[in-house]
């Protein structure tokens, strides 16, 4: 945990606030001769709560740029959400970050085939919650043998109604779409560069599609409650700070 590595720099800062313990700090006294158990600091810490992380990236700055992820990229700032429930703690870090989670309204799904099984279950969980469910042909397809009410949409090449026109006309409250390969399609790069433009929820994996799709389902029965971080740490604060 203390060994300094780029990737490292980036990591204490938020194990360092999950936790309630100045990592930074003790590393630098260890690298000065301290030793740990002099420093109070030889057990792990396992949280009652949860911490989720959520980097930020600047892609409303950058009209028309697709929103996948890649090695080059770097964030602009990150935040944190912090509960003992795993969905609220995931709903605050997308609130911080900017993304408003609807509590209703459509929703427009199209993934890879190796995504269509887990999508069904996300399709299926959206569906109970009163949201109306869009997809493309394929995904369709899989949700329907699966007797999942959705309404099929044309590929943008093949006119309208398609994702795009629905986008405009503020019809689309959440987009899931993970990319079909290392080169995506066309349409996918216009979907996900449109999310931005009209500031539409999305997800891009089937992970934080479920996370998602737990955090709503916490929203519509619960609401958010927040309080300082000293009294997730409690004495564990005291000592450290």
């Amino acid at each position: 945990m203390l060994e300094v590595n780029p990737r490292a720099s980036r990591t204490i800062p938020f194990v360092s606030k999950a936790i309630g313990v100045p990592l930074a700090k003790l590393a630098t006294k260890v690298m000065i001769g301290r030793k740990l158990k002099d420093l109070k600091f030889t057990k792990e810490i396992i949280p009652k709560y949860f911490s989720v992380k959520e980097s930020v990236f600047p892609f409303n700055r950058f009209p028309g740029v697709d929103i996948i992820l890649g090695p080059e990229m770097k964030s602009t700032g990150g935040v944190m959400g912090i509960d003992p429930d795993f969905g609220q703690a995931f709903i605050k870090a997308e609130l911080a970050a900017g993304q408003q989670l609807p509590h209703k309204g459509n929703v427009f799904i199209s993934v890879r085939d190796k995504d269509k099984a887990a999508a069904v279950l996300i399709a299926r969980g959206l569906s109970k919650l009163g949201f109306n469910i869009y997809a493309t042909a394929g995904t369709a397809k899989a949700l329907k043998l699966n007797k999942i009410g959705v309404k099929v949409l044309h590929k943008i090449a093949e006119g309208s109604p398609n994702i795009l026109d629905l986008m405009r006309e503020n019809k689309i409250q959440l987009v899931i779409n993970t990319p079909t390969g290392r080169i995506p399609r066309q349409d996918e790069v216009k979907i996900r560069s449109q999310v931005i433009l009209y500031n539409i929820p999305y997800t891009t994996t089937i992970s934080s599609a479920q996370a998602t799709l737990n955090g709503i389902i916490k929203l519509t029965k619960k609401e958010l409650s927040v309080k300082p971080l000293q009294e997730y740490y409690g004495k564990q604060y005291a000592r450290t700070a």
